[in-house]
């Protein structure tokens, strides 16, 4: 939408990746019944509602960035319009946190449904007082995934 609105035009076609995700749900909480936590993350994307959940539980969160998937669609899009692909809107998507006994056979479920495909294992929660979001980098290094200070993205909705 911010592309049409500034008459930015890219190589690629850039697709919705909203989707009604309720038969993708029913099948994970069949296969784990104790899933402790389900979240899209539109608003704020996956770094806001990462955020949200480690301050209302009170824990931390460790992502690995490599296992995060950005399309390379996405990215560039990002890169060109100076956005963090980590706190734009992901309204066909969703966020799952079960015990990490149960985490490969809920992501094969996922991976086996039409909308789970691209399901990945990325991060951990751990014990933190802080409630951080902690980024592992592809360099080895680690980054604060922070609050989104501000809007990223106009809202349209």
């Amino acid at each position: 939408i911010l592309s049409k609105r500034e008459n930015l035009e890219f190589e690629t076609e850039i697709r919705s990746d909203s989707a009604a995700l309720h038969g993708l749900v029913a099948e994970m909480i069949a296969a784990v019944p104790g899933i402790a936590v389900l979240r899209d993350p539109t608003r704020g994307g996956l770094a806001t509602a990462l955020n949200e959940i480690a301050r209302a539980s009170g824990v931390g969160v460790v992502l690995q960035e490599e296992a995060i998937p950005v399309g390379p669609d996405v990215e560039g899009a990002c890169e060109l319009l100076g956005l963090d692909p980590l706190y734009v809107a992901n309204e066909g998507k969703l966020i799952c946190i079960c015990e990490a006994a149960d985490a490969d056979r809920l992501l094969a479920v996922m991976r086996a449904h039409p909308l789970g495909g691209e399901a990945a294992r990325i991060g951990a929660v751990v014990e933190d007082a802080d409630r951080m979001v902690i980024m592992q980098t592809a360099f080895g290094g680690s980054r604060v995934v922070d609050w989104l200070s501000g809007e990223q993205l106009p809202r349209i909705c």
